[in-house]
């Protein structure tokens, strides 16, 4: 059992690797926290390998259990992610085994193929229009709109044209690390300003035929989120993903008397006690986890059994500090889920897809599994010693982003 370290498009990955006494017979699982990815790498080498060694690796809800209590003090982004590389590399392990792709495991398909979003930004509002349409004619139904806020920092946004580019898989990390350094003060205010000025625009000139989403990725205060979301309803989201922090949630009762807008939620979620009440009383759409942050694919498994009986769809999170390998086990559960809304998409350029022999083909606006056994999906070691962790200020900490009068605000 092994942690693999690799950036292959400047993102810091960590997957693990577990081989057993059968030769040939091995599994792969993402356990990426890009900002603190030597933190699970550690966890995984020093904590856990030395709990599971020796282990059946069939015993995968046995082994979970146990590396989950191990720790007596649970939960926890580092220590779900390092439970997920385990977890999701011994789901690899069973379905080869079984000679079956995953979501055969997991009940079989009930769709043939995942339909994703991805993301178009821009400088202005013609600038997200142009992104827009170039994936619309690439066969994409379903886009996430961001604009930057001229003069203040923007979240999903820049004024380069790099990284309005990053939808189509060109994404510089290294580039977007060092352009976020250098933002400049965050205004709220401006950007709920902005954000309908933006649908307006992609409405007016692109009309009702594509899925729109946008992010407000918890940035601004809860009472202006919800006034933004009445704002909203008019141009006809697919939903509107993070109004709120975590340590929000009591808003939601609030935001859902106030406007019938769909709602994703969950990307900072590490345990249940946070979504249970959310789904429990209905007050989100989607359910929006981080896979490897609450521990792999046993508890999303369950959180996607649990969401069916109350109405709420998944909608996994699956951007570029997710590996190839956590989107192919995004796919699995898509593929088995009565309850799959959509799937978050990110576009590996040609260096990943060689590091991640399998990673999932994307056409037709869809994610679609290639049928081979298990993730379906490998690494080439040798090729992924290529490409090292760049080095960062702050060892790979996402920069403090702040207001104008110089207070530090969520991410």
């Amino acid at each position: 059992m092994r942690v693999i370290r690799t950036a292959p498009e400047g993102i810091r990955l960590v997957v693990v690797k577990i081989e057993t006494t059968e030769p040939g017979l091995y599994g792969v699982g993402c356990a990426s926290f890009t900002t603190r990815a030597d933190a699970v790498a550690l966890a995984i080498e020093q904590y856990l390998k030395p709990l599971l060694i020796g282990r059946d690796p069939q015993d995968i809800e046995d082994i979970f259990q146990s590396g989950h209590l191990s720790s007596n003090w649970r939960s926890g982004p580092i220590l779900n992610n390092a439970l997920s590389g385990v977890d999701q590399a011994l789901w690899d392990i069973k379905g080869k085994l079984a000679h079956m792709p995953l979501y055969q495991l997991f009940g079989g398909k009930t769709r043939k193929a995942a339909t994703v979003y991805t993301h178009a930004s821009g400088s202005d509002l013609q600038a997200t229009e142009d992104r827009v349409r170039e994936l619309m004619e690439r066969g994409f139904t379903h886009i996430r709109a961001q604009v930057n806020v001229p003069g203040h920092a923007t979240y999903g946004a820049s004024s380069t044209e790099k990284e309005a580019k990053s939808a189509f898989g060109e994404f510089d990390y290294r580039h977007w690390y060092n352009m976020n350094t250098v933002q400049g003060p965050w205004n709220e205010a401006a950007s709920v300003r902005i954000v309908p000025k933006l649908f307006e625009h992609l409405r007016s000139k692109i009309g009702g035929e594509v899925e729109l989403l946008h992010d407000i990725h918890e940035r601004v205060q809860p009472i202006l989120a919800i006034n933004l979301a009445r704002e909203l309803e008019h141009y006809r989201l697919f939903f509107l993903e993070d109004p709120f922090a975590p340590e929000d949630i009591n808003w939601f009762s609030r935001m859902r008397e106030a406007t019938p807008i769909p709602i994703a939620m969950g990307e900072l979620f590490v345990n249940p006690s946070e979504w249970e009440p959310l789904i429990r009383e209905r007050l989100i759409d989607f359910i929006r986890i981080h896979v490897s942050s609450i521990g792999g694919l046993t508890p999303a498994r369950k959180l996607a059994i649990f969401c069916e009986w109350f109405g709420v769809r998944t909608a996994w999170h699956g951007p570029g500090d997710v590996s190839p390998i956590g989107h192919a086990a995004n796919l699995h559960l898509d593929l088995a889920s009565t309850n799959f809304g959509i799937q978050e998409a990110f576009l590996f350029g040609p260096i990943a897809r060689e590091v991640f022999p399998g990673t999932p083909e994307i056409r037709q606006g869809m994610m679609w599994s290639n049928e081979l056994p298990g993730l379906g999906i490998d690494i080439d070691e040798a090729l992924a010693a290529r490409f090292p962790y760049p080095e960062y200020p702050l060892n790979g900490s996402f920069p403090p982003h702040r207001r104008v009068d110089g207070s530090v605000i969520r991410w």
